[in-house]
Parts: structure tokens; C-alpha cells; sequence
């Protein structure tokens, strides 16, 4: 009997593909002698190949169900997957279609949400639960006990290049484009780095190319936006004497390596459902990160 083929969706973001790393270590437990793929989109997929739970990445296109000879082109690589079962961890209206996608002949087992599916999650509370949790509770229903916490030791950069002292703090300013309430304000965070470098320490800014206005307006912080790569900035959480940041991939990230992690809320998420979880994450929320001081925010800082 050949060995089962499972595929793993996840297609983002950044940190709740975080929040289910314990998720992807529990099915590749369960799962032994399989070959397991996930199904990410391109921004992750390089990074998902470094990971020791895949076998292989598959990166979705998400075509638009108008575009036939796109969806036509997805059903066949979905078919020549020949999947004996899918996690689908992403749970959306988007990747539950895909259910449908599969010829009837090829129709793998199902965890997830999509009508008819053989596993389904059956919790009626699990869109009020936290994203680890409502994770962990899918996985039980379809058979797997254990989910350990997410675990970054396999990932790792090289910062020595950026030349860094020791003591440094790493600040992240940025969020999701379309979520810019989820936001404290830059001149918050200019002061912010000011205060830390009377400290004697050395903020620095980290996250995506597109957020360097951002880091321009801290400018007693080194800028490397636009230049880490995961890896990198698993090294940057370790070297770190703490991280603060908004709700966003990144501090997600540090709080999983174990950085001493503050992390600010708004009214535009949730920490309940959320979070980053790790050994040492403070949460801050205000229902305007505007009304948030620097006051607050150093009052929580590690000694």
C-alpha cells in the first residue's frame, strides 16, 4: 500500500502561520511515514520549504472563480496530488472550495469546515476561540490528540552582517496596509526609541519593505525594513532584550522564539482570539492605540 499523501492548507498571514506551527508539528507527528505537502501562497513558501513538517510546498494562485481555465488548471494539480486527506487549516470560503475542486474519483478525507467534508469541526464556539485553540480542537476531531506548542528553533538568519551592538530592542511599527488603526503612532514610536536609547540600548525597526516610511519617521532607530528574512529575525528575537510592536506577523514571531514581547491592541483585534503566545508576552489595549502613552508603555518594559 503506497504511504498517504496529505496536504496542509495555509495560505496567511505571517503570524497566523505562526500560531499554527504547532498545528503543522502535530500532523507531521501523526502522520510518520506520509508525504506531506502545504498549500501557502508565494510570500511563505520559500520559508515553508526550510520547515522540517513538509515533504513539498504547493503555492496557491488563488485564481478568481470566474477565471475556468485557472480553476481547471488548480482541480488538476490538486487531482495529481493523488491526497489521501487535507487539513485545511486555513478554514475560509476560499479554501473550502477546494473541496469541491477535486474530481469525485479523488475526493481525499477532509479536515476543516467545507460542506459534506469527512472531518468536519463541529465546535459551534470555534470562531470565538483563540486561533491556536480553535487549531487544536480541529485536530481532535479528526484523531490527533497532541499539539505541541509552535517551536522556531529550526529557523535561523544571519544578522552578523548588520554590524549590531549588543542591547538591542526591536520595535515594529507596521501592520497589515489595510489595518491602519491596528497601529500605535509613529511619533509614539519615536519618542519610544529616544527613551530606550537614554537606556543605553538600541532600537531597531524591523518588517516589510513597504513599511520604511515608517522606520524614516523613528530615526533614532537602525532601519532594517526590507531586509530580514524569517530566519533573520528569529536571530534578531534571540539577541534581543525585548520586542514591542503592534499586532502583526513579526511579534508574533519573537514572542515564539521566547523575546520578552509587548504587544499592542486596539479595538480593530482581539487579543482573545489572537494573541502571541509565548514565555513572556505582555499585551497592551486601548480602544485607540492614540490614547496609549509612552508613560504606559514604559512602565511595562523588562528590567
Amino acid at each position: 500500500m503506497p504511504d498517504p499523501r496529505i496536504l496542509v492548507i495555509k495560505l496567511s498571514a505571517f503570524g497566523n502561520i505562526i500560531l499554527s506551527l504547532g498545528a503543522f508539528a502535530a500532523i507531521r507527528r501523526h502522520h510518520k511515514d506520509a508525504v506531506i505537502t502545504v498549500l501557502t501562497t508565494r510570500a511563505y513558501a520559500e520559508w515553508l520549504r526550510t520547515a522540517p513538517y513538509f515533504d513539498a510546498v504547493m503555492i496557491a494562485e488563488r485564481p478568481k472563480w470566474w477565471d475556468l481555465p485557472a480553476l481547471l488548471r488548480l482541480r488538476r494539480t490538486l487531482a495529481e496530488g493523488r491526497f489521501t486527506r487535507v487539513y485545511d487549516l486555513q478554514t475560509s470560503g476560499r479554501s473550502s472550495k477546494y473541496l469541491a475542486l477535486f474530481p469525485r474519483s479523488a475526493k481525499p478525507e477532509w479536515s476543516g469546515i467545507a460542506p459534506g467534508c469527512s472531518h468536519p469541526d463541529r465546535d459551534p464556539d470555534r470562531d470565538r476561540l483563540h486561533d491556536m485553540d480553535r487549531q487544536a480542537g480541529q485536530l481532535r476531531q479528526a484523531g490527533i490528540e497532541a499539539i505541541p506548542d509552535p517551536d522556531l528553533s529550526w529557523c535561523h538568519g544571519d544578522i552578523a552582517r548588520f554590524g549590531l551592538p549588543d542591547g538591542i530592542v526591536l520595535l515594529v511599527p507596521g501592520s497589515s496596509d489595510h489595518r491602519p488603526l491596528k497601529r500605535w503612532p509613529v511619533p509614539a514610536y519615536a519618542t519610544l526609541a529616544e527613551a530606550l536609547r537614554a537606556r543605553g540600548l538600541t532600537p531597531v525597526v524591523i518588517g516589510t519593505a513597504g513599511e520604511k516610511p515608517l522606520a524614516q519617521g523613528i530615526p533614532a532607530a537602525v532601519d532594517l525594513t526590507g531586509q530580514t528574512s524569517p530566519g533573520d529575525l528569529c536571530d534578531l528575537a534571540r539577541a534581543a532584550r525585548f520586542a514591542i510592536g503592534n499586532d502583526t506577523g513579526p511579534i508574533h514571531l519573537t514572542a515564539t522564539v521566547g523575546c520578552p514581547t509587548i504587544v499592542l491592541f486596539s479595538h480593530d483585534s482581539d487579543p482573545a482570539l489572537c494573541a502571541p503566545r509565548g514565555a513572556a508576552v505582555t499585551v497592551l489595549r486601548r480602544p485607540s492605540l492614540a490614547d496609549l502613552t509612552l508613560a504606559e508603555v514604559l512602565a511595562v518594559l523588562p528590567a
